[in-house]
């Protein structure tokens, strides 16, 4: 028969194309050979001669997936099951959480080109044949693409052949740095970020926003997205508030459906899954948003999530009403990532109160067969892993179920309906779970347990076409990465997302050239997010230097037109070690307010506690006091008014948390709240050349009593702050240089 294909050469591989057909890829000198059947290509990943199904790309991806997971050693579905710890390309020196060697020296000593894969990497690939790889810092374009070669190259010269899904955390936002995301070197398009594009209230945005943020994910090699968190932010001081939708339910659904159909669809295709397809991810089952106090289960002092409303159905809805009702091809999100957190006293048949991981009722009874879900459940990182010695100690995160060992506690996760354990590199305990399982349940069942998780994610790989091509060319994605049309879309969100609270005698717009002064914050020592105390610092806010292209930026009040003060909303910790160790239980009160708070209102008695680095259970912080790390940001504004003497002072707040208005307001002629753009975005807002759109994606609390209380799991339930123009800081607020703003929008979803 004719054959229907032809074969270019690439930079380090062989592109394969069949007429009317897939794209194959092949790494130069690969051990794969190529077979014809019916006149086109295909890849004899078993060497046979004959076409097996799973290497049959005309087949859909369960047919492929179940032939290919019957085939697999217990010890390759395994592999399958484990999803790396955090991977920066290049490797940051030799010790720390992100250390890596070259040939057993550091990437400095060796000389190594950052795209090599290093020591660990090959390992894990090889030896406990981890296929999926969680990228955090990539140092440029050019650094993807040939990293990935490498990568997607040794996979196929191993074993099955199976390709790499390598995934990310979200890193479009404009303040992309946060978390473990890293500043990356590629010039990729930023946007808002989660409650960022809430501010626009506009889910068509964030639809447009999936589709370009997809292309340049499977430019860079990424095929994965960590993303979205479509908790519902019900408790204010949660410090993963700002990546969420809010907690608006029916507006976190349709902003759920936009970003995972955005993601997930290829055009023109059946089933909407193809070469441009990124899977999504989407956490946090059942809902992380009612933390206790607002304290995060990153730690064991955040370890609960709480319940007084009564009210958890409401936060299943993200998941069922919009993760798993998408309105495109692709159907349902693809994966699911339950949180740290122990939903305490939810378990209605075993009465357990474990992280949601290893609950059987969570999740193998409500996720999937009330849910109905039959995607991947990937764990969040880390929670197999030995907790730390002290409360507030960033380590291993296995609430509940502390006493087992790590084996015990992958059984467990696994017995509950989880497929995949995120943050695990190393195949022993998996295969020791396995073992156990074969004890307990016999070797018939737990290799059909395996397999059942070893379809579901091998789909996830066959969906988005890596099986037929993962390799990448340089300049294709180089002209696909932050090209100037998804540049420009991005900044476009960001403007969208800027609200301006106050605007009192028209004090804005500025105009253009005017002399302008910015003065530098103060922050003092504070646990970050790797709990580890920060240096006292003094900062030039980013938009001093970002100024300068629209004003004349001057150093003192006295020779200026107006003053801009950037400042952030209240950071503080809920927890002390230090008040630990003086006798006190170490809780204390999340505050959002500047100054000194005392938690008067707070319960005497905490709903949930209990922790074996502890011997009590009440954590309560009742009458406790706790000052924000930049209390100094009160003082700047209030300074600079004095200083000002009459001139506008306008206050540009990045907003991480609602906070507390009443202390700031009355010294500011103006004030903009934004969610994590860009300088250049709030002062094209500033200057007028943008007239703000964005409304509020949340509640401004009128002061803590009021946030002490709101329960942490209903929405809208805070008393909001009306300010001297009379205005009330609620959802769906927001001005533009006319006025208050009424709209469409805010008829749709405003509080009425």
């Amino acid at each position: 028969m004719e054959k229907l294909w032809k074969e270019e050469q690439k930079d380090g591989f062989r592109l394969i194309r069949n007429e009317g057909g897939k794209c194959l890829g092949l790494s130069d000198g690969s051990r794969v050979k190529l077979i014809t059947v019916d006149g086109l290509a295909f890849k004899d990943f078993l060497g046979t001669g004959e076409l097996a199904p799973y290497e049959d790309w005309r087949l859909d991806a369960r047919e492929r997936a179940e032939d290919l997971a019957a085939r697999l050693p217990i010890e390759d579905i395994a592999g399958l099951m484990l999803y790396s710890a955090h991977q920066r390309i290049p490797a940051d020196g030799m010790n720390g959480p992100f250390s890596a060697t070259y040939g057993g020296k550091s990437f400095e000593e060796s000389q190594a080109e950052p795209w090599e894969l290093t020591d660990q990497q090959k390992k894990f690939l090889t030896e406990d044949k981890v296929r999926h790889v969680l990228i955090t810092e990539l140092k440029d374009i050019e650094t993807a693409v040939k990293w990935n070669n490498r990568l997607q190259a040794l996979a196929e010269n191993t074993g099955f052949g199976i390709p790499v899904n390598d995934s990310s955390d979200p890193r479009h936002g404009a303040d992309s740095g946060a978390e473990y995301k890293g500043i990356t070197g590629e010039p990729i398009s930023k946007w808002a970020n989660g409650i960022g594009l809430t501010a626009s209230f506009n889910p068509q945005e964030v639809l447009e926003f999936g589709k370009i943020a997809s292309r340049e994910y499977r430019a860079l090699g990424i095929a994965t997205a960590l993303s979205p968190q479509i908790d519902l932010s019900t408790e204010p001081r949660w410090m993963r508030f700002a990546d969420t939708f809010g907690e608006h339910t029916r507006l976190a659904v349709e902003m759920t459906k936009a970003y995972c159909d955005g993601f997930q669809t290829t055009e023109g295709s059946a089933d909407g899954w193809g070469e441009e397809s990124v899977n999504t991810m989407v956490k946090h089952f059942p809902g992380g948003g009612p933390c206790e106090g607002g304290r995060d289960a990153h730690y064991a002092y955040g370890k609960y999530a709480v319940y007084p409303g009564g009210n958890f159905e409401e936060h299943l809805r993200p998941f069922s009403e919009g993760a798993f009702a998408l309105e495109g091809g692709t159907q349902s999100a693809s994966a699911v990532m339950p949180y740290y957190t122990i939903s305490y006293g939810q378990d209605k048949e075993n009465g357990e109160n474990v992280g949601n991981s290893f609950s059987r009722y969570l999740i193998g009874n409500l996720l999937r067969e009330q849910l109905g879900y039959d995607g991947v459940v990937c764990t969040d990182w880390g929670i197999t892993h030995n907790t730390g010695k002290t409360e507030e100690e960033f380590a291993g995160k296995c609430w509940g179920v502390e006493e087992l060992t790590i084996e015990e506690r992958h059984l467990k996760a696994l017995e509950a309906g989880v497929d995949q354990f995120g943050g695990n590199n190393d195949i022993k305990p998996v295969l020791e779970a396995y073992r156990m399982g074969c004890e307990k349940y016999g070797e018939e069942a737990m290799r059909k347990r395996f397999e059942r998780s070893a379809v579901r994610l091998l789909k996830n790989i066959f969906r988005t076409g890596l099986f037929e091509n993962p390799y990448l060319e340089l300049q294709k994605s180089l002209d696909t990465v932050g090209n100037p049309e998804f540049v420009k879309k991005g900044f476009d969100s960001q403007l969208h997302s800027v609200v301006l609270l106050k605007n009192r005698n028209q004090a804005l717009p500025l105009k253009e050239k005017v002399k302008v002064y910015i003065p530098d914050r103060h922050i003092r020592p504070y646990r970050n997010f790797i709990s580890i105390l920060t240096d006292d610092s003094v900062v030039t806010p980013p938009g001093k230097k970002a100024a300068a292209k629209w004003f004349e930026v001057v150093e003192t009040a006295e020779e200026a037109d107006a003053a801009i003060c950037f400042i952030e909303s209240p950071i503080s910790v809920g927890y002390s070690p230090e008040d630990r160790a003086a006798g006190g239980n170490g809780y204390l009160p999340v505050t959002l307010q500047y100054r000194p708070y005392t938690a008067k209102k707070a319960r005497e008695e905490s709903l949930a506690g209990g922790d074996p680095l502890e011997d009590f259970t009440n954590r309560s912080y009742f009458g406790k006091t706790n000052t924000a790390a930049n209390e100094e940001d009160l003082d700047l504004v209030i300074r600079t008014k004095e200083q000002m003497k009459g001139k506008p002072v306008i206050v540009s707040v990045t907003v991480k948390n609602p906070l507390v208005f009443r202390e700031l307001e009355p010294h500011a002629d103006a004030i903009l709240v934004e969610f994590g753009v860009s300088p250049d975005a709030v002062l094209e807002v500033i200057t007028g050349k943008y007239e703000p759109t964005g409304l509020l994606p949340l509640q401004m609390p009128a002061d803590m009593d009021t946030v002490e209380e709101q329960d942490e799991d209903r929405a809208f339930d805070m008393r909001v702050y009306i300010d001297s123009e009379g205005h009330a800081y609620d959802f769906a607020y927001g001005m533009n240089y006319s006025g208050v703003i009424s709209d469409e929008r805010t008829k749709e979803y405003g509080r009425k």
